[in-house]
């Protein structure tokens, strides 16, 4: 198996889903006491927020590389970057690195696809949602459009994320505030939602919309690790 290389730490509860997914598929697929083999490069989420809320974006690409580059020498042969929204700098962290990375949105967009659905809404910090970054990957790559909430949705989405998920609160309130945006975006014609930012699943699930499907991007990028870990 492929050692994966995982730039963590945005958030540190992330982080922690990825290793426990990861390990898990790894031992559903090999069987016995098999686990993956990982090696974590985990950010001050602090500085995280700081580059993203500013807009740094160069400056943070470049940091992101440093890290990037300390996992290849590390013996990684993949790198996974935990976040959504860094993937923005996808560019800039992955000059100079010879190893792969799987990009977040094409796991989740194969999942799509796999559904026959060809328009979602896509949830987010609202860095991600008022950029188009990750809409025209999933648009150019893959043919799904996606659709975002208004700008005042996008501001409730964003704060719940940064005030209360990234510091381990989850609140019945904000999941009533959640699922009334999906309700939204729903009716604007979203044949399924797209949990773009890596702390969403841990508050929404599938059953709590069950006639609308959930694509969960932390699960699905964890298990195509795996899947890509273990090509021979």
């Amino acid at each position: 198996m492929k050692t994966i290389g995982i730039i963590g730490g945005s958030t540190d509860l992330a982080t922690v889903e990825y290793y426990k997914l990861i390990n898990a598929k790894a031992r559903e697929r090999l069987g016995g006491l098999h686990t993956a083999k990982i090696i974590i490069n985990s950010m001050d989420f602090a500085d995280s927020a700081h580059l993203v809320q500013n807009n740094l974006w160069e400056e943070g690409g470049e940091m992101l590389n440093g890290m990037a580059q300390s996992l290849e020498r590390a013996g990684a042969e993949m790198l996974l970057c935990v976040s959504n929204t860094w993937h923005r700098a996808a560019a800039t962290f992955m000059l100079g690195l010879t190893i792969p990375l799987l990009h977040i949105v094409d796991p989740t967009a194969e999942a799509i696809k796999a559904a026959n659905l060809s328009k979602v809404a896509l949830l987010g910090t609202k860095a991600t949602m008022s950029s188009s970054f990750l809409c025209d990957r999933y648009h150019t790559k893959f043919g799904i459009d996606v659709i975002v909430p208004d700008m005042e949705q996008q501001d409730i989405i964003d704060r719940i994320i940064f005030e209360e998920l990234a510091c381990f609160v989850f609140r019945e309130t904000s999941q009533q505030a959640y699922l009334r945006i999906i309700d939204d975006l729903s009716s604007r014609g979203a044949e399924g939602v797209v949990l773009g930012c890596t702390e969403i699943p841990l508050l929404i699930h599938q059953d709590d919309r069950p006639s609308l499907p959930v694509f969960d991007t932390l699960r699905l990028h964890a298990e195509a690790a795996v899947g890509m870990a273990l090509q021979r």
